[in-house]
């Protein structure tokens, strides 16, 4: 069984930066693709960021430009940095990683507050 434990979420003024860690169990090798999710109050999960196996990288139109995701491979870990956050951006974030494109896994989630 995977597991996936994110770290860094917390409380953040409008415009500040946060950086999220996901620390995965296995080797990152074994999965297709890893990311992240967000799903704000009363409203869908929804993709964020999403890193493929082979390095083929998707955000959503909202966060692009302001969000980076990265990995690093020797740690097992997926990061997501995000900058320029907007109240918007406030969501339980998700770390998910894709053993098949039909399979994932999911973290227990971190909060991401952003004030106006």
């Amino acid at each position: 069984q995977v597991q996936l434990v994110e770290s860094g979420g917390g409380l953040v003024q409008t415009g500040g930066s946060l950086r999220l860690s996901c620390a995965v169990s296995r080797s990152i090798f074994n999965f297709v693709a890893t990311g992240w999710y967000r799903q704000a109050p009363g409203k869908q999960r929804e993709l964020v960021a999403q890193i493929a196996s082979g390095g083929n990288i998707v955000y959503a139109d909202s966060v692009e430009g302001r969000f980076t995701i990265s990995r690093d491979n020797a740690k097992n870990t997926v990061y997501l940095q995000m900058s320029s956050l907007k109240p918007e951006d406030t969501a339980v974030y998700y770390c998910n990683a894709k053993l098949t494109w039909s399979t994932s896994s999911w973290g227990q989630g971190t909060q991401v507050t952003v004030s106006s």
